[in-house]
C-alpha cells in the first residue's frame, strides 16, 4: 500500500463517488480508479461495490477505511510534531474547556499568549466536565481546563492555576442585596436556582450547603449558567455562582455579593494524560498558564 493509494482510497469511500473524489484530489478519475484497482489487487479483496461511479464500500472496505483514516491521522500528527520541534511558536494548541470558563478565564490567556507568540494557533473545543477528563485520557485532547480539578487519576496529570470565589447572586429588591457580604447560613430559608441534578457545579452548592446543617429548596433549575442569570434576574430566586462567569457583567436586576463565613470557593485547573507527552507547542502554552494563573491570582 502507497501513501497516495491510501488518500484516493479514503476521499472516494468518504464520498461514494468516483469523480467527486478525483475533482477534490485534482486528478483524473481515471488515475483514481487505476489505484483504487491497484489496491483491491494487492490486496486480494474488493474494496467497494460498483454502481458506475458511484461506490458503497464493502464490510471489509469500513474496516480498511478506519485502519487508514488512523494511519494518515497518525502521519499528519508525526508531521506537526516534528515542525512544532523545529519551530514551536508557530504551531498548533489543541485545548478542552468548559462553558464557565469559555467567556473571560480561557480567552484572556490566550490573547496574553498570542501577544508573546502571535504566529501560534488553536483548535478549541467545548465539553461537559466528565467528556473532558475522558477526552484527555483517552487521546481526543492532550489539554483541558477544567474547574473544578477532578479526584486524582493514574492517567491523567493536573495542576492547579488558581482558586476562585463562589458569590450570591441575588434580585437587586431582595432584602440582603444591600450587604456588602453575605453568610451562607443565612440563605437556609431562601429559594434557589440551580443547574440541573448531576452537574459538578450543583454538588459543590449541595455541599457548602450541607456542611451547615441546611438542603436548599431548590425553586427552579436552569440548563446553563446564563439561564440561572435569567432566573434571578426575574426574581425566581437566588443563586450562588462561580464569580468568573460575572468577571465581565452582572446581569440587569441583579446584584453580586461575596460570601463569608464561610468562604466558598472552586479550584480552576488544566489537565493532561500522563501517558503522552505534550507536543512542544502545547508544552509551551502549559508552562504559560502555569506562570499567567497563580493559585493567588484574583479576577
Amino acid at each position: 500500500m502507497e501513501i497516495r493509494q491510501m488518500r484516493y482510497f479514503m476521499e472516494v469511500a468518504r464520498r461514494e463517488h468516483v469523480t467527486e473524489a478525483a475533482n477534490v484530489l485534482h486528478v483524473a478519475q481515471s488515475s483514481v480508479s487505476r489505484q483504487l484497482a491497484q489496491l483491491e489487487s494487492e490486496l486480494g479483496v474488493d474494496l467497494f461495490i460498483r454502481n458506475g461511479r458511484r461506490v458503497k464500500l464493502t464490510p471489509i472496505g469500513k474496516i480498511l477505511l478506519q485502519r487508514v483514516e488512523q494511519m494518515l491521522n497518525m502521519m499528519s500528527e508525526t508531521e506537526r510534531e516534528i515542525k512544532e520541534y523545529l519551530d514551536p511558536e508557530k504551531g498548533v494548541v489543541r485545548i478542552a474547556f468548559p462553558i464557565s470558563l469559555a467567556a473571560h478565564v480561557l480567552p484572556k490567556a490566550i490573547y496574553a499568549f498570542r501577544k508573546r507568540y502571535p504566529e501560534a494557533k488553536f483548535q478549541m473545543r467545548q465539553a461537559l466536565y466528565n467528556d473532558l477528563i475522558d477526552g484527555v485520557i483517552q487521546g481526543e485532547f492532550n489539554l483541558a481546563m477544567i474547574a473544578p480539578l477532578p479526584n486524582e487519576d493514574p492517567h491523567i496529570k493536573q495542576k492547579l492555576l488558581f482558586t476562585e470565589r463562589i458569590v450570591a447572586l441575588l434580585p437587586i429588591h431582595h432584602p440582603l442585596a444591600g450587604r456588602e457580604s453575605i453568610q451562607l447560613s443565612e440563605m437556609k430559608d431562601e429559594s434557589f436556582v440551580t443547574l440541573p441534578e448531576g452537574t459538578i457545579f450543583r454538588k459543590i452548592v449541595l455541599q457548602a450547603c450541607s456542611e451547615l446543617g441546611f438542603t436548599p429548596h431548590i425553586a427552579f433549575e436552569g440548563d446553563d449558567i446564563d439561564a440561572l442569570k435569567g432566573l434571578v434576574s426575574a426574581g425566581l430566586g437566588i443563586a450562588l455562582m462561580p464569580e468568573v462567569t460575572l468577571a465581565q457583567n452582572i446581569p440587569q436586576s441583579t446584584v453580586k455579593i461575596p460570601l463569608a463565613d464561610p468562604e466558598v470557593t472552586r479550584s480552576i485547573g488544566i489537565i493532561c494524560p500522563t501517558g503522552r507527552k505534550l507536543l512542544p507547542t502545547e508544552q509551551l502554552f502549559y508552562r504559560f498558564l502555569t506562570e499567567f494563573y497563580t493559585p493567588e491570582y484574583k479576577l
